[in-house]
């Protein structure tokens, strides 16, 4: 599933042909994806202009000039595809139909972004603007990880009682906002601190040490237009290449990135998820 670098790409990708701009047609070719869409979502649509368009976690938010905002989750699969605008140096001519465009905008000034989802994991929901927080998909998310309220003395008060290991920890988007098991698998690479270690064992200096690790590993993430696994593309239907960085994720069996370590990363099955990790520099 995308997360906040992958999320924040795609966002960025869409300012040209959205923000600013009126949606001058809808097409929804579904009743749902993982959810049925509000009702009159078409109409509720057509013809708003676009004042903003932001991200909460790892959801878009395109506030409207009616007071609503349309909410959108892409899911294990789901893209947005921008054809018909010019991105970077060239112009992207719409392309056919394919069998899983759910839904389609025509946009002012000739673009179109097109929502395509194979598996249906994705969302759009519809919600007022001045009560985005109350919306039972963001009423319980924690700060952003790149903003102001996410710093060493919150994280530290928030993990330093906590019973759960420091990895199932930074996933909980209770605590923070938009991390996945991709980047937490990074972040705690690069302070090498152990996955498996409680979070209340490790001191307040050293949780709040992971901060500026954590505002890097992301920054850095989407500078390089997220990472491309499996289904990820940006707007221009380019792959992002942050995947050619990791030091763990995925390279299990590989050397340990760190200089001068002998180690080999090491794979195991925690909450669900695979970690990643060198037993050796992660203590």
């Amino acid at each position: 599933m995308p997360e906040l670098p992958e999320v924040e790409t795609v966002r960025r990708g869409l300012l040209t042909a959205m923000e600013g701009k009126t949606i001058e047609k809808v097409a929804v070719n579904r009743p749902d994806l993982r959810w049925p869409f509000p009702p009159d979502m078409q109409a509720r649509l057509q013809g708003r202009r676009i004042l903003a368009l932001r991200r909460r976690s790892k959801y878009i938010l395109a506030d409207l000039d009616s007071g609503e905002s349309l909410l959108i989750h892409l899911g294990m699969s789901g893209r947005m595809r921008v054809s018909g605008a010019m991105l970077g140096d060239f112009v992207h001519a719409h392309p056919a139909p394919e069998k899983h465009d759910h839904v389609v905008f025509d946009m002012e000034g000739g673009a179109r972004v097109t929502f395509n989802d194979a598996r249906r994991f994705g969302a759009m929901d519809l919600l007022q603007t001045d009560a985005q927080e109350s919306h039972w998909l963001l009423q319980s998310i924690g700060p952003e990880p790149l903003g102001n309220q996410f710093d060493g003395t919150y994280l530290a008060d928030r993990l330093n009682n906590g019973a759960s290991p420091i990895k199932t920890a930074l996933l909980d988007q209770g605590i923070v906002a938009g991390l996945g098991n991709i980047y937490v698998c990074e972040v705690l690479f690069r302070a090498g601190i152990n996955p498996k270690r409680k979070a209340s064992n490790l001191s307040r200096s050293r949780i709040s040490s992971l901060v500026p690790i954590i505002r890097d590993v992301l920054s850095e993430a989407i500078e390089a237009g997220g990472s491309s696994l499996r289904d990820h593309r940006q707007t221009d239907g380019k792959l992002g290449y942050f995947q050619h960085d990791f030091k763990v994720y995925g390279r299990e069996g590989q050397p340990c990135a760190t200089p001068d370590c002998a180690g080999t990363v090491t794979r195991f099955a925690q909450s669900g998820r695979s970690t990643f990790y060198c037993p050796q520099c992660q203590r």
